[in-house]
């Protein structure tokens, strides 16, 4: 395969899972409102992101109320895409695969012919948070 053929077949699977993690994921989080995921703004890098998308709360975990917080670190190349991404912190091994998914279909703002690339890792940290749900008794 040629260089240009495998960079078509990269974007057509990012394209594909970026529209997975939407269609199934995003499902997932606006069919109860009690469920926050927060990226945390840890990134000091002067790279622009130019897609972020928060992972899906998965089902099992939202079910048996459980948190937790991922911190993944990975690479961006010139063209901004994410490479090399790597659980670096993980509180509870089920939310890793939805933080993993995330950051592959996150994409960065190019980097302009005239700069430099730096080899520093940038780690996003995703917090899984559930929001009390306030019950009320019967009088």
């Amino acid at each position: 395969m040629t260089g240009a053929t495998l960079k078509t077949m990269r974007t057509d699977v990012r394209v594909l899972l970026l529209l997975a993690i939407v269609f199934c994921g995003g499902a997932l989080v606006q069919a109860d409102d009690n469920v926050n995921v927060l990226p945390v703004p840890d990134e000091k890098g002067d790279r622009k992101p130019r897609l972020t998308v928060v992972p899906a709360y998965p089902e099992l975990a939202r079910r048996e109320r459980v948190e937790g917080e991922v911190q993944v670190c990975f690479n961006v190349d010139r063209e901004g895409n994410t490479h090399r991404v790597r659980v670096r912190k993980s509180t509870n091994r089920i939310f890793e695969k939805p933080s993993i998914l995330a950051v592959r279909a996150s994409t960065y703002e190019p980097l302009p012919e005239d700069k430099e690339m730096s080899g520093i890792k940038t780690c996003r940290t995703f917090r899984f948070h559930l929001n009390p749900v306030a019950i009320e008794k019967p009088s």
